[in-house]
């Protein structure tokens, strides 16, 4: 273990989970491969969206509570997720979107790739970014970081993470830096931008949570603890997740960074051939099942 391979999985916060499961399984054709609880409020869904067998790199999960008051992105905040799409598809994505009268933004240009925008209900940006290397449209092309100083986090992402610098670029005020992580894993780009804010940053509905790293096995998730705590960042002790463990620590702009391991997948308490078709629970709230379920509101999936 030299680098992290890349993302493992983003975590962001909705509105009513209903609209959620419409726009991602509808909108976006990603599958719901997961159907759980939010392990510290089990009153409250936590769904995950992925290719079909919910590959690392593949995976945005949201907390979704119906009463959330809208959220904005901010510096200090990750402030937008992309998906690649394969250079072949983009046009017809694009037709597609179009057909449906779905709006969307651009296509602009950005390190030489077509890039548009969409907002989900929350008003969350989803970019689709044209790529020569995606095979699908479900694996994450990017995470962008919004920071007061992109410096202490490029460093943290560079001389830590094993990141290379692939350049920067201006656009309407917007400075932005690419950085990308050796290999061919899905999810290798962070992009790193400063810019004006015309009010601080809020969590809330349509807003990302935390941006979760990858860790192939849990012997490197160990040794991330150690190279972490050297160089001056303490991280949470390893907790379960049930579909993989994860540690947590903030880097220097404030963005909550995750390394999340790959083991034991999301096919640990359910067929691969049925994941995201029934409500899964931790065995801590098994006995709770009957009354979290009148809880819950049903949901319907494409």
């Amino acid at each position: 273990m030299t680098t992290i391979p890349g993302i493992h999985h983003v975590t962001a916060i909705s509105g009513p989970a209903q609209e959620n499961v419409d726009f991602y399984t509808g909108t976006l054709r990603q599958k719901l491969v997961k159907k759980t609880v939010n392990f510290d409020d089990p009153g409250t869904y936590h769904l995950y969206y992925g290719d079909k067998a919910g590959s690392p790199g593949t995976i945005l999960t949201f907390f979704p509570f119906a009463d959330a008051g809208p959220g904005r992105a901010g510096p200090g905040m990750a402030s937008a997720y992309a998906y690649a799409v394969p250079k072949a598809q983009f046009d017809d994505t694009m037709g597609q979107l179009a057909l449906q009268a779905i709006d969307f933004a651009g296509p602009v240009e950005r390190f030489g790739a077509r890039v548009i925008t969409l907002r989900d209900p929350d008003g969350a940006p989803v970019e689709l970014i044209e790529s020569d290397d995606a095979q699908d449209s479900h694996g994450f092309h990017s995470v962008t970081l919004w920071e007061h100083n992109p410096a202490p986090t490029m460093k943290l992402l560079t001389e830590a993470f094993g990141y290379q610098v692939l350049g920067s670029e201006k656009q309407g005020g917007v400075e932005r830096h690419r950085l990308i992580a050796p290999g061919a894993e899905r999810g290798r780009i962070i992009d790193v931008i400063r810019k004006e804010a015309s009010a601080k940053g809020r969590p809330g509905a349509g807003t990302i949570h935390h941006i979760a790293f990858r860790a192939k096995t849990q012997a490197d998730q160990n040794a991330w603890i150690e190279r972490l705590a050297a160089i001056g960042h303490r991280t949470t002790e390893v907790i379960d997740r049930q579909y993989f463990n994860a540690i947590y620590f903030r880097e220097p702009g404030g963005v909550l960074f995750e390394i999340a391991t790959d083991p034991p997948g999301f096919a640990v308490d359910e067929p691969a051939e049925s994941l995201g078709q029934a409500l899964k629970l931790p065995a801590q709230y098994e006995p709770m099942r009957a009354r979290i379920e009148r809880v819950l509101p049903p949901l319907r999936v494409r």
